[in-house]
Parts: C-alpha cells; sequence; structure tokens
C-alpha cells in the first residue's frame, strides 16, 4: 500500500466546519450539477471518511482494490452513475444479479464506508459519491496516482438485470463492439485505451476468456492473435474440462496488484487475458496508445490521462438537484 500523502489532509478537517455546516442547512450547491468539494460545506470530513475505511478495508483484503474500481465502471455504464448497483432484489432482478455482475465483489466495502457516513452525517453523502471516491481510492492505494473526484450524484431507485447484460462490453468484445458500448456513454477511443489500463490491478475466472483458448471462432480453435507461449500457460491455469470452477488468472501478470504500465506492455506482447483487451491492436488509435504506454519511461501521462477519463466516466447520466434521493442504506431492496 501507499502511504497517504494528499488524503491526509482531508482527515484533518475540523469538526466545527460540520457543525456550522448543520447550522446553515443545505448548500445551494444542491442544485448544481457536478463539482470538486461538493460537500466543503455540508460533510467537509466526507472524503477523508472513504479513505479511511478504504484503507483499512484494503489492509485486511487487497483483492477488493479492483472489485471497487470495476463497481464504478459497471455502476456508471448502466443507467448512469447512480449507486443502482447496489440495490437489490429478491427476485433476482436487480443489476448485480445479471451475469457481467455476479462474481462482483465490494458492496459490504460500500456498505461499510456509508454506515460510518450516516454516523456523521446523515442522509447527506450518496451512494454514487461513495462509489466513485471509493474507486479513486482504490487505485491510489495501489501505488496509483491521485485526483480530484467530482461529488454531487443523487442516487438512483431503479435496477433492473437485463440493462447490465445489455450495457455491459463482454470480456469476448471485438474493438467495433467495444467502441460501439463506449461511444454510447460519449466515451471515446482514446478514452477506451485509458480506461482498459484499470485491467492492471485484478483477476479473472477461467470462463471469462476461456473461448479463446479452445474454441474462438466455433471450430474448437484458439484465437491466432493470443500469443502461443502466453496461451500455453493458460491452458495449463485453465484446462479444458475443469477449468471453470475458483481459479483465479490475473489480468496482468506480475503485476496483479499494482496499478502501473505493465498492463499495456503486456497486451501489446502477448495480446492480453481477454478478447476485448487484445482487441485493443486491432484499431490505430487505441493501439497507438497501448504502444505509447507500453514504451513510456515514466506514468507520469498516463496518470494524468486517467484521472481525466475517470472524471468523464463519471458524469455519465448522473442525478444531480432534486432528482433521486440520497439514502440511509445502499443495498436496499426493490421488491
Amino acid at each position: 500500500m501507499s502511504k497517504c500523502r494528499e488524503p491526509c489532509r482531508r482527515l484533518l478537517l475540523p469538526v466545527l466546519a460540520l457543525l456550522l455546516a448543520a447550522a446553515a442547512g443545505p448548500s445551494s450547491s444542491a442544485e448544481a450539477e457536478l463539482v470538486f468539494g461538493f460537500y466543503n460545506a455540508t460533510c467537509p470530513i466526507a472524503e477523508g471518511v472513504v479513505f479511511a475505511e478504504m484503507r483499512a478495508i484494503l489492509q485486511e483484503d487487497p483483492t477488493l482494490a479492483p472489485s471497487l474500481l470495476r463497481m464504478h465502471y459497471h455502476d456508471c455504464f448502466v443507467q448512469g452513475c447512480d449507486g443502482s448497483v447496489m440495490l437489490r432484489s429478491r427476485r433476482g432482478t436487480a443489476e448485480r444479479d445479471a451475469t457481467p455482475n455476479r462474481s462482483m465483489r465490494g458492496f459490504d466495502a460500500v456498505e461499510r464506508i456509508k454506515a460510518r457516513l450516516e454516523m456523521l452525517c446523515p442522509l447527506t453523502v450518496s451512494c454514487a459519491d461513495i462509489i466513485a471516491m471509493a474507486a479513486r481510492d482504490a487505485v491510489h492505494l495501489s501505488e496509483g496516482p491521485w485526483y480530484e473526484v467530482e461529488t454531487g450524484r443523487r442516487d438512483g431507485n431503479v435496477t433492473v438485470a437485463e440493462y447490465a447484460a445489455n450495457d455491459l462490453a463482454p470480456p469476448d468484445s471485438n474493438i467495433v463492439d467495444v467502441k460501439t458500448f463506449f461511444s454510447v456513454k460519449s466515451l471515446n477511443s482514446r478514452d477506451i485505451a485509458v480506461l482498459f489500463g484499470s485491467h492492471s490491478i485484478g483477476t479473472s475466472h477461467c470462463a471469462a476468456f476461456q473461448k479463446r483458448l479452445y474454441n474462438f471462432t466455433g471450430a474448437m480453435d484458439q484465437d491466432p492473435t493470443l500469443d502461443a507461449r502466453y496461451a500455453r500457460r493458460l491452458r495449463k491455469l485453465c484446462p479444458r474440462a475443469g477449468g471453470r470452477g475458483r481459479t483465479k488468472v490475473p489480468i496482468d501478470p506480475g503485476s496483479g496488484f499494482t496499478f502501473d504500465l505493465s498492463y499495456y506492455r503486456h497486451v501489446l506482447a502477448t495480446g492480453g487475458l481477454f478478447q476485448s483487451d487484445g482487441s485493443l491492436l486491432h484499431d490505430a488509435a487505441t493501439r497507438g496508445y497501448v504502444e505509447k504506454m507500453a514504451n513510456a519511461s515514466s506514468p507520469a501521462e498516463y496518470y494524468k490521462d486517467f484521472a481525466a477519463a475517470m472524471v468523464k466516466m463519471g458524469r455519465t447520466d448522473v442525478l444531480h438537484g432534486s432528482q433521486g434521493e440520497v439514502r440511509a442504506t445502499c443495498g436496499v431492496f426493490v421488491d
């Protein structure tokens, strides 16, 4: 884990400011769209609390970092960044019940952060904003960049499993499909190449990429763009029979929990773990970015690009002002 650095100053904000804000009533910015420091008046300790909880959570289980980063992406791509990924359904019809989200982890972590904030600033900080801040902190605590997060999102109260199945690009997507999924969210080719760098941290079950190894075109063949030596390693980890169990494979071998540039070097050298990773090499714009980052001597430019892309994605179809709600519990049942 990295040192505290910038986030620590947020832990030292005076309690007096919070008491004065409570006495003053709601901030006029409540009617505004997303801004940096939305909670400065109503809950100035919010980001510090999120960071403190995230640091404790990842000290207990570092593998939750990529899961919480992934949660922000899955939340934003389905009905916008509105916290609806947290909602539950007794009938199994919520976003979290959809196939792309069944392996999602981190729901309890978000609830833990929310419970702490409710003790300090009741009904003030939205679940959607907690997810966005937790994703940023997950990156930073994985030795990645610290960046400012716009806040002011409100929470949605609608969740539909089919929306998740339709709006999230599957791991076996080609570049045309990937660009289609992202363009609907006003994200361009550069954004795709930058945001795919999130795969620098995390693991995957065999089922997400086994088709590449054993039945790429339906003729019991292997993806010809996948590096042969890397494919042999994957076959050992994920045999044709019995490879769909609990085996987890790092998306970025050798650097699976460090947010760095090695993902781009891995994709350029091997074609990546997922077909969608390899698809970045099949488009001039995305391939150019992969090559540039794979050969970069410093992650500074990438960190800047990543921060900008995350802020841009975090604006996707948000609820703000009088829209949506701020609820006391993120994972309430909708039925």
